[in-house]
């Protein structure tokens, strides 16, 4: 893979597109640095080179140019305390103050550019715009999986002007391999877990995995509209009932296709969407009127904990039920306490997605599973056999 591990970049000027997309508090304090970590080794290794590491990136959505809540100035100082160096802010991605600043670097410095998306451009792909940005560097580096499923003006179409000096980052590079081991050559059994509230946005990935997988387990509140397509009372719980249909498509395409399509059984309801409701125990095509589901139960816990520990290659996206609430976690730590234990046995373990990340981080499962994706749409993507913007633009 063309990475930049066995290349030397002693005095190049690198352009480096992270994803620096961290949630940030009201006092512009980051709230989770994963991002920022994951885009170190790469930083790192253009510092150590004698390079000169010119750091890309968007933060979230602003809609009219430049807002300060999005100003990448609030990851500095500690992009800087992490790197144990001085860290130069830009204050600007493209023009004359920016060209300055970056004629100013020494070789090992860092430089962190503003926020690309200040711009529409970035989004829309402008040449021109494009083309001020790769001016910037001699090297171009994606080290952004998390945005590699789009074709910006700096995850893709930039790479067009670094023909022979465009590569991955060794972030981009792990995540890709990973999938690749994942999907490609998978031991097996190979075991899906698909969680998360809506069946809308995973019909894709789930019908692209019936072709790979063993075993497809889902949970969170999509189960809930698989349960009424059955026929089930689902109560309050939510659901899709425009996708009831496709529900029942998708059970008979996993019959038809040989996989074993493991859903809940039983679940935990609540009569109010908090932590302190008043909970009860049925059947998930039983619940009572008045009560919604919110996690599942004892009996699908074992049920899916079996199926986990008798896998060798497991790929977790969503959580089971409503993590975030303690009376509603227990599906979610019985299924990443399954899946450690499964990974410990030998087990090759893909845990991605926002959800499914903060919940192994919740539960301190992060260090006991194989590899954690850091692109929760990018990841989606490649699951359902999509080509990223941002991967065929390097390998081209």
């Amino acid at each position: 893979m063309k990475n930049i591990s066995n290349i030397s970049l002693i005095g190049k000027k690198v352009l480096i597109r992270v994803d620096f997309n961290v949630p940030l508090d009201e006092y512009f304090n980051i709230t989770d640095d994963s991002r920022i970590q994951a885009a170190l080794p790469t930083i790192r290794k253009v510092m150590k080179d004698g390079g000169k590491a010119i750091i890309m990136s968007h933060l979230g959505r602003p809609k009219n140019g430049f807002e300060e809540r999005f100003s990448l100035k609030h990851t500095v100082k500690h992009l800087s305390d992490l790197l144990e160096t001085p860290v130069r802010f830009s204050s600007d991605c493209i023009g004359e103050n920016t060209i300055a600043d970056i004629a100013n670097m020494e070789n090992g410095d860092v430089l962190v550019l503003e926020n690309l998306r200040f711009y529409t451009e970035e989004k829309s792909g402008d040449i021109g715009f494009t083309k001020q940005l790769a001016n910037l560097g001699d090297v171009y580096v994606n080290d952004a999986f998390g945005t590699a499923h789009r074709a910006h003006a700096s995850t893709a179409i930039i790479a067009d002007y670094f023909p022979n000096t465009k590569y991955f980052g060794l972030l981009l590079s792990n995540e890709i391999i990973s999938l690749k081991t994942a999907l490609e050559k998978p031991k097996r059994p190979f075991t899906a877990i698909i969680g998360g509230a809506k069946i809308t946005g995973k019909i894709d990935v789930i019908t692209s995995l019936f072709d790979k997988v063993d075993n497809l387990i889902i949970g969170g509140g999509m189960a809930y509209t698989f349960a009424k397509a059955m026929g089930g009372n689902i109560g309050n719980s939510l659901v899709e009932d425009e996708k009831i249909e496709l529900a029942k498509t998708l059970i008979a395409d996993a019959k038809e296709k040989g996989v074993q399509l493991l859903l809940p059984s039983d679940s935990v309801n609540a009569d109010d969407f908090n932590n302190n409701a008043t909970i009860q125990n049925s059947a998930i095509t039983n619940v009572p009127s008045g009560f919604m589901g919110l996690d599942i139960g004892s009996e699908s816990i074992t049920c899916f904990s079996n199926a986990i520990l008798e896998s060798k290659t497991i790929i977790w996206n969503g959580p089971m039920g409503v993590f975030e609430m303690e009376n509603f976690s227990n599906g979610t730590k019985k299924i990443g306490e399954a899946i450690c234990k499964a990974t410990e046995n030998g087990a090759f373990s893909l845990v991605g997605g926002g959800d499914s990340v903060a919940a192994v981080k919740q539960f301190g499962f992060a260090d006991k599973v194989s590899y954690i994706s850091t692109g929760g749409g990018a990841m989606l993507e490649y699951l359902e056999g999509k080509e990223l913007p941002g991967v065929v633009a390097i390998q081209e």
